[in-house]
């Protein structure tokens, strides 16, 4: 795993400021502490941060084809490089080292743009064909790795790893984007293509960017999951899942450094550890964060720990200092980022690497086999819009929404009144609302009038329903899991888990993320996921023999840690501290007044704790410094982002 950073400009003629991309290399240490890279011709340069997994010796980068006419800084790993390279050896091409890296050159050489149909693995990546006197930008799949963009003023193209290193750049734009602040708001995070600056974009997973020097061509799309699905019965589905399974965990056993797994006692990661210990002789290295309470999941992380006989590191969160913590997110992911997990994943993040450079995860098994319980309920709302027309729906349960009390401070199986309005609502905008952190009503009521009248009728929900008309299934799961996938993996799931890790610099492995892995997932039967109300079915089944009932079949838990109590009692007074403050107060973002009723109504016993974190998370990117208002204004663009056009999928 790696940090790059680099400049280009369509005059070749023009110098680039090798400083600049020393400063905004530099920027990128943690992603890389070990060594540092350049390379600089007329017009282009390109740095690199190393983390050295594959090849230690001979896989330092900028990494050249032959004749040095081709150039490539690379953040990820290519799982598949043994068989590419085998195959590009055959063709004649000439390797100087046994990086995966080099693997990528010589496939461009040999297939252009196509060769990401050919790579299996997560990256990013910017290649430079001095002969083409192109620039050729590429993300994964799936979007496990990030890179960054922007065209600047003199006309210079910019990119890097995280937004710390692009703001480098003394001509990176500063100017927030009042349609990404909203977005932030209702999803926790900005979606891609937006960050939180305007004019500071974010390639889009499994997109690619070319430029020349006659001028850029809009980001295209390579791969979209195919939701197409395939005859199986239950037998033949478990006997693929588990070959598959360990087929795709073996790919990612390849390493030249220490290597384990994070283990939280899930269903996701304790498949993981336990196709791990199928495929090694030697004990595999797991690592678990306790918390007290009812969140604790040590006692599920140790018993498959004792299974497989895990060199097993279990650490005690204690008390994490929340509202501290919501200032240091600023610095770890460059712009607002709510999803409070990525605190415990930080942490456990910092124990894996005192032990280990790469950790598998468990990611992505929740999208795949359907393991939110979102996902049950809008198959059940789906069935009854299906058949209750929706004028009828709008007048009965929109009706009923109206007038049923809010009951905030009631329990939730009495708070019925956002479930009355998502049944009177169509498909997309239903599931925006159990997707919503902060609903559409309570954020504008935050807003100040500035912002509200710069939003000028944007609506982050239409992102739900471009994405589920781009959906190729009518089947609601199907279309749930889509959203889902383009959405929500991307710009919550994985981006928590890239910058947590890589602030230690640990390189975090995703078996169930590949993308083979992905497409078959996604050619079952929906039965096989969701069953009778119980997702993961066809997972479980395949685990049976391989984890207690205890593991497969208790309450979801997620890694997180409840939120709602640490804003009453002794910490609300440091919490409106913050909300109320200085620097609140002079972004001109924010209604104070609606912030301060927002809080005593929290004190009181309504739960707005997703608010009151959101809000923390924002003043924690105002004090950084680059999101000041009163420095640098608010752009009011706000138009949803349109599908970027097919490419040679």
């Amino acid at each position: 795993m790696c940090g790059i950073a680099g400049i280009f400009t369509a005059d070749s003629g023009r110098p680039v400021a090798l400083p600049v991309l020393r400063r905004m290399t530099a920027a990128l240490a943690h992603r890389g502490p070990d060594g540092e890279g350049f390379h600089v011709e007329a017009g282009v340069g390109l740095g690199h941060r190393r983390l050295a997994i594959i090849d230690l010796k001979g896989g330092r980068q900028p990494i050249f084809n032959e004749d040095k006419s081709v150039a490539i800084v690379f953040n990820g790993e290519i799982y598949n490089y043994a068989a590419l390279r085998a195959e590009l050896l055959a063709r004649g091409h000439v390797f100087r080292t046994d990086s995966d890296t080099e693997t990528i050159v010589h496939a461009w050489e040999s297939w252009g743009t196509a060769c990401l149909d050919r790579l299996k693995g997560m990256f990013a990546f910017a290649l430079w064909d001095g002969r083409r006197q192109q620039l050729f930008l590429a993300r994964d799949r799936l979007g496990k790795k990030p890179l960054y963009y922007a065209f600047l003023p003199d006309g210079t193209f910019a990119f890097a790893s995280e937004l710390g290193g692009l703001l480098r750049h003394p001509l990176a734009p500063r100017r927030l984007l009042a349609a990404a602040i909203d977005d932030y708001f209702a999803f926790g995070y900005v979606p891609d293509p937006h960050s939180i600056y305007d004019g500071i974009l974010k390639l889009p997973a499994a997109h690619y960017l070319l430029l020349g020097r006659q001028g850029a061509a809009a980001p295209c799309r390579y791969w979209r999951p195919r939701l197409a699905e395939r005859p199986c019965d239950k037998a033949q589905a478990v006997a693929e899942l588990r070959a598959r399974l360990a087929q795709s965990v073996a790919a990612r056993l390849v390493a030249d450094v220490p290597l384990g797994a994070f283990l939280s006692g899930g269903v996701d990661s304790s498949a993981v550890v336990a196709t791990m210990a199928g495929l090694r002789a030697d004990p595999i290295a797991t690592f678990t964060i306790g918390f007290d309470g009812e969140e604790d999941e040590t006692p599920f992380a140790e018993a498959v720990a004792r299974r497989y006989h895990t060199n097993h590191r279990t650490e005690r969160a204690g008390v994490i200092d929340y509202i501290e913590a919501a200032r240091e997110q600023a610095a770890m992911f460059g712009e607002p980022f709510a999803d409070s997990s990525s605190v415990p994943t930080h942490l456990v993040s910092v124990m894996a690497r005192q032990n280990v450079t790469v950790a598998l995860s468990g990611d992505g098994g929740d999208e795949l086999f359907a393991g939110y319980r979102r996902y049950r309920w809008h198959s059940l709302a789906e069935a009854v819009r299906a058949y209750v027309p929706a004028p009828l729906r709008e007048r009965v349960f929109g009706g009923l929404a109206r007038i049923y009390p809010k009951l905030d401070f009631a329990p939730r199986w009495l708070r019925a009144k956002y479930t009355l309005s998502e049944l009177s609502l169509e498909s997309a905008l239903g599931y925006y609302r159990m997707l919503c952190r902060v609903h559409d009503a309570e954020r504008r009521r935050l807003y100040a009038p500035s912002l509200r009248n710069a939003l000028d009728g944007y609506e982050p929900s239409r992102r739900i329903a471009r994405l589920m008309a781009e959906a190729d299934s009518d089947d609601p799961l199907r279309r749930a899991q889509y959203v889902d996938l383009n959405l929500y993996l991307v710009g919550d799931i994985l981006t928590k888990v890239d910058r947590a890790s890589m602030a230690t610099a640990l390189e975090v492995r995703a078996p169930l993320l590949d993308h083979e892995f992905v497409e078959w997932a996604l050619s079952l039967p929906p039965a096989l996921a969701l069953r009778h109300g119980e997702g993961k079915y066809v997972l479980k089944r395949a685990l049976a023999d391989r984890l207690p009932e205890t593991i497969l079949y208790r309450r979801k838990q997620g890694f997180a840690s409840a939120l709602a109590g640490r804003w009453r009692g002794p910490g609300a007074a440091r919490v409106r501290a913050r909300l109320t403050g200085e620097r609140m107060r002079d972004c001109g973002l924010f209604d104070l007044a609606a912030i301060e009723r927002l809080l005593k109504a929290h004190a009181a016993g309504a739960d707005h704790s997703a608010a009151i974190w959101s809000l923390l998370v924002f003043e924690g990117f105002l004090a950084a410094g680059d999101g000041a208002l009163s420095a640098y204004g608010m752009t009011s663009r706000s138009a949803a982002p349109e599908p970027s056009r097919a490419g040679p999928a």
